[in-house]
């Protein structure tokens, strides 16, 4: 009974528990947890190094159970669509431990997706963020202010 699938949807449904029943699930490796919170800034940071343009973030922990908190930017071409995200893995892979989950629209580059859990990262081309909009549809999420994380330019 201690281990019940209910017990076991119930804990991995409350928002402080997501990342870690996720890094418990498909990696047995990992190391210190980072909060949702430390993870989006941590992932604005990488977006930031890379010249990501628009680099917002949205706090969705209590309108969804997606995830904890959107990290949405935008890319200049394909390629830099792709090395920015690419940045993201790295930076979260050496100083949290964090692999993606899942990673969508690699062969397209005009919408990545990297699904962590409680972050999902958003790198769009400049008319794909206008046409899908995120902010809009998640207004009712709280923005995470990142006037300290990111660089002014």
């Amino acid at each position: 009974i201690r281990d019940s699938p209910m017990r076991i949807r119930d804990w991995t449904l409350r928002p402080e528990n997501r990342c870690r029943w996720a890094a418990k699930t498909f990696r047995k490796d990992f190391k210190s947890m980072m909060t949702p919170k430390e993870l989006a800034i941590l992932a604005a940071k990488a977006l930031d190094e890379k010249k990501g343009k628009e680099i917002s973030a949205i706090e969705i922990t209590d309108i969804t159970t997606l995830a904890d908190y959107f990290v949405i930017a935008t890319g200049s071409s394909n390629t830099q669509i792709n090395a920015l995200c690419g940045s993201v893995e790295k930076l979260l892979e050496e100083q949290a431990g964090e692999k993606p989950l899942r990673r969508e629209g690699y062969r397209d580059g005009t919408w990545v997706l990297l699904d962590y859990g409680c972050i999902c990262v958003h790198v769009f081309s400049a008319e794909a963020r206008s046409f899908y909009d995120l902010e809009r549809l998640w207004a009712d999420g709280k923005p995470l202010d990142l006037t300290g994380v990111l660089t002014q330019d």
